[in-house]
C-alpha cells in the first residue's frame, strides 16, 4: 500500500535564528543538523522527494549535497521566525503543483529532532494509511504529570497547590500524559489543503520514547544531543524501518 502514495519529505530550516544562530547547519556528529533529517527521510525507502524548505542558498547547497532536492527558496515573507511551518508547507506544495508534482502525503521532519530515527518516520507514516487517518504526529510521555502543577501567588503560598484527589493517588495511578514532541507530521496532502487543519477526530498519535524526543532549541540541548549520541542509546543507525 505504501508505494501507491506519492510521499514528499518537508525540512522546515530557516537561517534566522535569534536564539541559537546557526543551530540548523551546525555539526551534529561530523554531519551538519539538517543532514540527519535527510538521510533518515532517505533511509525509509518510502519517500519520493526530499524537499527543504530554507531561505538561504548555503543551506540549500549543503542540503543537495546530502541529496535532498531544493528547486526554489522560500519567499521573502516566509523568511521571518514569524512565519509558521504550516506556511510554508503550503508554499511548498503549491510550488510542486506549479512544477506538475503531485504528493499524496507529505511528511514533515523538523531538522531539530534528529534523534528520530528511519524507522519512527516509517512507522508513522505506515499508520497514517493503514488506519486511513488523515494525519499522525508523534508524541512522546512527559517525565512529570502536570497534575502535580500548579500556579503560584505572590507570596509563594502552596496553600492548594495540590488537589487534595491527587494527594491521595499514587504515581502508577495517575494517568500517564503526553506531549507532541515536534519530531513527525505525516498528512494527507488533500486533507490538509482543504481544512488547513492536522488535529481533529480523524488524527492520531504515533508514540516515541522520550530518549528520542529532544527538540533543540537551544545550546544546552544541543550539547544534551551530543552526549546523548555518545551513549548510542536512542536507536540511531540501528533500526530497518521495515521489519
Amino acid at each position: 500500500m505504501l508505494c501507491e502514495r506519492r510521499i514528499i519529505a518537508i525540512i522546515p530550516a530557516r537561517s534566522g535564528s535569534k536564539g541559537f544562530p546557526g543551530k540548523n547547519i551546525r555539526l551534529l556528529n561530523g554531519k551538519p543538523l539538517i543532514a540527519h533529517s535527510i538521510i533518515q527521510a532517505q533511509e525509509t525507502g518510502i519517500i519520493d522527494e526530499i524537499f527543504l524548505s530554507t531561505d538561504a542558498q548555503e543551506y540549500a547547497d549543503i542540503a543537495i549535497k546530502y541529496g535532498a532536492n531544493v528547486p526554489f527558496l522560500r519567499s521573502d515573507d516566509l523568511a521571518s521566525d514569524s512565519a509558521s511551518t504550516w506556511d510554508c508547507v503550503r508554499e511548498a506544495l503549491g510550488q510542486y503543483h506549479t512544477l506538475g508534482k503531485e504528493y499524496d502525503i507529505f511528511v514533515v521532519l523538523q531538522p531539530t529532532s534528529p534523534l528520530r530515527t528511519a524507522s519512527d518516520i516509517f512507522n508513522a507514516i505506515n499508520q497514517l494509511i493503514l488506519i486511513n487517518a488523515d494525519a499522525v504526529v508523534s508524541v512522546c510521555e512527559v517525565a512529570h504529570s502536570p497534575l502535580w502543577c500548579n500556579t503560584l501567588p505572590e507570596n509563594k503560598s502552596l496553600k492548594g497547590f495540590v488537589r487534595p484527589e491527587i494527594m491521595a493517588r499514587t504515581r502508577q495511578e495517575l494517568s500517564a500524559f503526553f506531549r507532541i514532541n515536534g519530531a513527525i507530521y505525516a498528512v494527507s496532502t488533500s486533507y490538509f489543503l482543504k481544512t488547513q487543519n492536522i488535529y481533529d477526530g480523524n488524527s492520531f498519535a504515533y508514540i516515541m520514547p522520550r530518549e528520542r524526543s529532544v527538540d533543540i532549541d537551544t545550546l544546552y540541548d544541543f550539547t544534551f544531543v551530543e552526549y546523548l549520541l555518545t551513549l548510542d542509546n536512542t536507536g540511531q543507525g540501528t533500526e530497518n524501518p521495515h521489519t
